[in-house]
Parts: C-alpha cells; structure tokens; sequence
C-alpha cells in the first residue's frame, strides 16, 4: 500500500500490472485480491456492453502511476501547453 502522510493514495501498481495497473493499484488501497478485482472488471466490461473497458481506460488516464505526483493526462495537457505557447 502506498501512503503519504499516513493517508491511503491509489496509484497505478508497478509490480503486478498485467495492462496498466488499474486493477492492480484498486486492489492495493482497498486490501483485497488483485484476481478478484480483475475478475469484478471483466464481468462490468460484459455485462454493460464495454463500459467497463471504458471505464479502465479512463482510470488509466486519471490515475497516476505509483512514484508519480500526477497523473499521464496532466502530462499530456502540459506538453499540449508548451507546444502552443512556442
């Protein structure tokens, strides 16, 4: 589990990502099985008709990876910036 300051921060788990370490990182900060959250994924994803992939691929967007401060959509959007401001 990744803390700062003593509190809970979810991140993007390195260590056992199978894609981005959504799933991963989800089931750090609230203490269960990877697998199981994998598994609760899988069945939103067919059940909703790929919402829940969706839904990951935001969640990759949104959070940062672990060591990171910030997630890959502000990098993104700061490098946007630059490149318009020359």
């Amino acid at each position: 589990m990744n803390r700062e300051n003593g509190t809970k921060v979810l991140v993007r788990n390195r260590k056992d990502r199978l894609v981005a370490g959504v799933c991963a990182g989800a089931a750090d900060y609230f203490g269960i099985d990877v697998t199981l959250i994998r598994v609760i994924v899988a069945v939103v994803s067919v059940l909703t008709g790929g919402a829940g992939i969706l839904a990951y691929l935001a969640a990759w967007v949104i959070i940062p990876e672990e060591g990171e401060k910030s997630p890959a959509a502000e990098h993104i959007t700061s490098q946007n910036q630059d490149a318009w401001s020359g």
